[in-house]
């Protein structure tokens, strides 16, 4: 934020930093009795950052919102919001035709690049109130911005370890252009001017939903940007409509090579959307192995929890402390497709306990991993149906399960959702 975006503020009156994700739903007070809540902030481009000059107040029992000026707010924290005006009468109405509001037209909104290439997702705004006016200085873009919206806040700053580079990832106003007119709810794009970093971090389900809103040019022009791994995480991800329209117009080998990277489940499930002889010719060119446990699922020769299981999980020594396996863990769960438990293993791979992530964080840094494992491991065995994996589940609430032979040696994992969130499982 350059030094003349914003005008000086006295020492008595410090700036205040607040994200629309933290004020949203806040209580309006006047008079010291709640008239209703924070929906929205009406904003308007002034120089090179938009000030907030209308507050949008909506009230209960059916009665009108109210458009209150932002120079009648006279206090403001992160859950509450004092006013002063007369009659509320007076204030009763909505935001004009042209108006744009905050959160209703700014989150959720595609960033494009100068070029019209990168594509990024608006999860938050932060603001900064100076000199008794309100300021949107920076739109978030992080995977912190989404955590802290959706109110977890608290297990970012746990699992990031309060890291800065994970928390500033803001973009400042002043690499926005000017919003286009017809910006609503539904219409128009965030677009920069300049041009942005290529979206490796961004997550495979953040990124699917911005490739389902773009139309097929677009779609395809992003999705052929992306490494494979990245690519097939996303197609997992995206909406059986979209799965066929991208699978259409990629080449056969690379639609291979993707649904080779996926889990059984999830390859079973994304040729499960395909025309039967296209599903039957990716299905005859996949590794054997691979192509062995999808035909099982999809042709429901039998319902054995084996079939699910995927070997991309996180094995660690019994020996090595918590630090040593900390230092090593980004690493090692480079391309796993279940991260948030560690399998300690000896060395012919019998699983001997289970640590959470949550756990990891928080244990001694000098402790052995054997100190700090669960050993009384709740398991599934090679025979185990779809119905025993789903009553494991549903019982414990775990995300992942492992599948054990008669001498404890792990084969595998099954993820949660390849069992319970996906349309091809066959429980009664």
């Amino acid at each position: 934020m350059a030094a003349n975006d914003i005008p000086a503020v006295p020492r008595s009156q410090p700036d205040k930093v607040f994200f629309l994700s933290e004020i949203n739903r806040a209580r309006v007070m006047l008079r010291g009795k709640k008239i209703g809540t924070l929906s929205d902030l009406v904003i308007i481009e002034t120089g090179k950052i938009p000030e907030v000059r209308q507050i949008v107040v909506t009230r209960p029992f059916g009665k009108p919102a109210l458009l209150i000026p932002w120079e009648k707010v006279s206090s403001m924290e992160d859950r509450e919001i004092h006013v002063e005006i007369g009659e509320m009468k007076e204030f009763e109405g909505e935001p004009a035709e042209n108006a744009v509001l905050l959160r209703d037209h700014i989150l959720d909104k595609k960033v494009l690049d100068m070029e019209d290439r990168e594509v990024e997702m608006v999860y938050d705004v932060k603001m900064v109130l100076a000199n008794q006016k309100l300021y949107a200085t920076d739109v978030d873009t992080s995977r912190y911005g989404l955590l802290r919206r959706i109110g977890l806040a608290g297990l970012a700053n746990f699992i990031y370890s309060l890291a800065e580079k994970i928390k500033d990832q803001t973009i400042s106003w002043t690499y926005i252009q000017p919003l286009p007119t017809q910006i609503s709810s539904f219409q128009g794009d965030v677009k920069l001017n300049i041009l942005r970093e290529r979206l490796e971090g961004l997550h495979p389900v953040d990124l699917a939903d911005i490739l389902e809103d773009l139309d097929p040019d677009q779609r395809m022009m992003i999705f052929d940007g992306l490494s494979h791994e990245q690519a097939s995480d996303t197609l997992e991800e995206i909406e059986p409509m979209v799965q066929r329209e991208l699978i259409s117009t990629l080449a056969k080998d690379k639609v291979i090579q993707l649904i080779d990277l996926m889990t059984p489940g999830q390859a079973a499930d994304l040729l499960s959307v395909l025309p039967s002889p296209e599903s039957t010719g990716i299905l005859g060119s996949l590794k054997a192995e691979n192509a062995k446990k999808v035909r099982a699922i999809l042709e429901k020769q039998e319902e054995k929890v084996i079939n699910f299981t995927t070997a991309k999980f996180l094995k660690f020594s019994p020996d090595m402390t918590v630090e040593q396996a900390q230092n090593e863990y980004d690493r090692a769960a480079k391309g796993k497709d279940v991260i948030m438990y560690l399998y300690i293993v000896d060395s012919v791979d019998r699983l001997l306990g289970v640590i959470d992530i949550k756990e990891l964080l928080l244990a001694p840094d000098h402790a052995p991993l054997k100190d700090i494992m669960v050993d009384t491991v709740i398991s599934l065995a090679p025979g185990s149906t779809l119905k025993d994996a789903s009553a494991l589940f549903g019982r414990y609430d775990f995300r992942a399960i492992p599948v054990l032979d008669d001498q404890d040696t792990i084969l595998g994992v099954v993820p949660f959702r390849d069992v319970m969130s996906l349309t091809h499982h066959f429980l009664e």
